[in-house]
């Protein structure tokens, strides 16, 4: 395992003997900003992170011999630690350390807060006086178009086939289905709760839960039998409904009804999203044109609001809380509750608050990214080119870190059938072979990406 550097500093030369680069600033003639510039920092990236002050210092998980969380540390103690080789590092995003030796076991009480939603994730872990961990988790969004390209692939397939034995039994759905894309976002929570126990000996969980009425977001003065009511309530169809809507006038050439050129229905945004606000009144000549030259991109000046985030907590809500079997809370008490403690809205803020944060010293965020674990595809088709196909998985993938003459790199891509790939950081590109280069960490899943700054108010602080 790969041990943290000693960290050196620059003593200026007209430096007492016997204070060294402790005196003042003033007494050398030099400002704060060129002594802390003169400062050699460590080449570990992750050591300069853990340290990296903005509030207080983001604490270092500490794993016991059996791998079971114990309360975090400091980073100098992490380091002091790891330089008397009495632990080593067993993970790098998070930067995380385990004991090789026996030691106590105190643990103190922590509560880790879960603001859940669709694209953002936001979590804070604190204790009874400090955050111990905080962050954003960004989700993926694209599960439903692989899925459609999954599905396009598989029916190709299946084409070519002279027979198939037709099957029916197997389409049969479970009570508790759910989507696939829903069924990975309330999969990403589980799994991200499961990280973070993995790190710290949490004690309790609280996640936000909430019920939306998105009729009612749309219309507020919705009330008992407008609820069965919808948008095309006493309009004998969906076009009648656009030309009441555009009083007659097309939406691309902005002309009323020509004798002999129908309406046309245009779904604004594709038929994926059939909703009233995506539809638009055309021509049928107008409708071609749009088509025929693709000139979709000039009705779309307006975008529609999106529920999406509102329909998934009311599906998932209650099957989290009972997947985790944690307390809940709810969105009105989260937002009172900041407003009392004059913290910004953000996702983790609201994570703080959900845990019963008040005066806890906060620490850095980290930026949490979720990445896609493999690549189904094994064949390439490029144009001019016969297709290129993959016999096997590679070892290595895009965004894994490794070593290679004793500096890190990120692997950017692999070719000739995975013995060689391509690595860069900040100052070059290079193609070495695989066999050249040790893996630090994996770069798929779940991945502690970055440090924030913490989004605390002025009037908090003062």
């Amino acid at each position: 395992m790969q041990k943290l550097e000693k960290r050196d500093t620059y003593t200026p030369t007209d430096a007492s003997q016997v204070r060294g680069n402790c005196d003042p600033a003033i007494k050398h003639g030099l400002s704060n900003q060129v002594l802390q510039s003169l400062k050699t920092l460590s080449n570990n990236s992750d050591v300069n992170q853990q340290s990296g002050k903005t509030g207080q210092d983001l604490r270092v998980p500490v794993l016991n011999m059996r791998g079971e969380p114990l309360m975090p540390t400091t980073p100098a103690k992490a380091r002091h630690l790891l330089k008397k080789n009495k632990a080593e590092v067993v993970s790098r995003k998070p930067f995380t350390i385990q004991l090789n030796h026996p030691t106590g076991e105190t643990k103190q009480p922590i509560t880790l807060g879960i603001d859940a939603g669709y694209k953002t994730i936001g979590f804070s872990a604190i204790t009874e006086k400090k955050e111990l961990m905080s962050g954003e988790v960004k989700l993926r969004d694209n599960i439903t178009k692989l899925i459609a390209e999954r599905a396009m692939y598989r029916r190709k397939k299946r084409n070519k086939l002279w027979y198939r034995p037709a099957r029916f039994l197997n389409q049969k759905k479970d009570e508790k289905w759910l989507a696939p894309s829903i069924q990975h976002k309330l999969g990403s929570h589980i799994r991200l709760i499961g990280k973070i126990k993995r790190l710290l000996p949490i004690t309790q969980v609280i996640v936000e839960v909430a019920k939306f009425d998105i009729q009612k977001i749309e219309n507020p003065d919705v009330a008992g039998e407008q609820y069965q009511q919808g948008t095309l309530y006493e309009y004998r169809n969906r076009i009648a409904y656009l030309i009441a809507r555009e009083k007659g006038l097309c939406q691309f050439c902005s002309k009323e009804y020509i004798k002999g050129n129908s309406w046309r229905l245009h779904h604004i945004y594709g038929k994926e999203r059939d909703r009233p606000e995506d539809w638009a009144l055309l021509h049928g000549t107008c409708h071609d044109e749009i088509h025929r030259k693709h000139l979709e991109e000039t009705l779309r000046n307006k975008p529609s609001k999106s529920y999406k985030d509102a329909t998934l907590m009311n599906i998932i809500r209650w099957r989290l809380v009972d997947a985790l079997g944690c307390k809940h809370t709810y969105g009105n008490i989260t937002f009172q509750d900041r407003i009392d403690l004059k913290l910004p809205k953000s996702h983790v803020n609201d994570a703080f608050v959900i845990a019963d944060g008040t005066t806890q010293e906060r620490c850095r965020p980290y930026e949490v990214k979720q990445v896609r674990r493999n690549n189904r595809c094994l064949q390439l088709n490029r144009k001019g080119f016969k297709p290129s196909i993959r016999r096997k998985h590679y070892s290595l993938q895009p965004n894994d870190r490794v070593t290679y003459e004793g500096k890190e790199y990120r692997v950017k891509g692999v070719h000739c059938r995975g013995k060689s790939i391509i690595i860069s950081n900040a100052v070059e590109n290079l193609n070495v072979s695989i066999k050249k280069v040790k893996l630090i960490c994996y770069g798929k899943g779940i991945q502690f990406a970055n440090l924030l700054k913490p989004i605390i108010s002025p009037e908090a602080i003062l």
